[in-house]
């Protein structure tokens, strides 16, 4: 009878401790940066193309935030964002630019946000997809175009001899 009630009086205090850990993370003290969005997508631009755009995000913590760096994962992008420290409840921005020139494809590029808060280091990211001009004058290949007609032809005729 004792070892049962030493186990039951064991995994309520478990039960305990694991929920208190839970509560710790949720109220941490101190600055938390909070993004109103994470990804921001351009859709198709040119080659050359130069783009921005503005993520905001919110101190939603109790404590200044200071952002100490912004780091970008190439030099086809820049930032730039404030370096005064942002007060509990109050917002800011950090604009994201990129220069496509030399890109082809999908990008998709990171931006790093290191800061005193208790989620030290944030992410967002852009996407785009790099379109290559067309030369003027100079026909696109349609091969594969007609291709695909000639076979519908074909299946014409054969429709029409049933």
């Amino acid at each position: 009878m004792r070892v049962l009630a030493s186990l039951f009086i064991l995994c309520i205090g478990f039960g305990v401790v694991a929920q208190s850990n839970d509560d710790d993370d949720n109220s941490k003290n101190g600055p938390k940066i909070t993004f109103s969005e994470s990804v921001h997508d351009f859709g198709d631009i040119k080659q050359g193309d130069r783009v921005s755009h503005t993520f905001t995000y919110e101190n939603t913590g109790n404590e200044p935030l200071i952002i100490s760096s912004v780091k970008t994962t190439c030099g086809c992008t820049a930032t730039n964002w404030s370096r005064e420290p942002l007060a509990p409840g109050e917002s800011s921005e950090i604009t994201v630019n990129f220069n496509s020139r030399g890109k082809v494809g999908k990008q998709n590029k990171t931006v790093r946000v290191m800061s005193n808060a208790v989620n030290s280091t944030a992410s967002v990211r852009i996407t785009t997809n790099v379109l290559t001009e067309t030369i003027p004058g100079v026909k696109a290949d349609t091969s594969s175009k007609k291709d695909d007609d000639d076979d519908d032809d074909e299946d014409d005729d054969d429709e029409d001899d049933d």
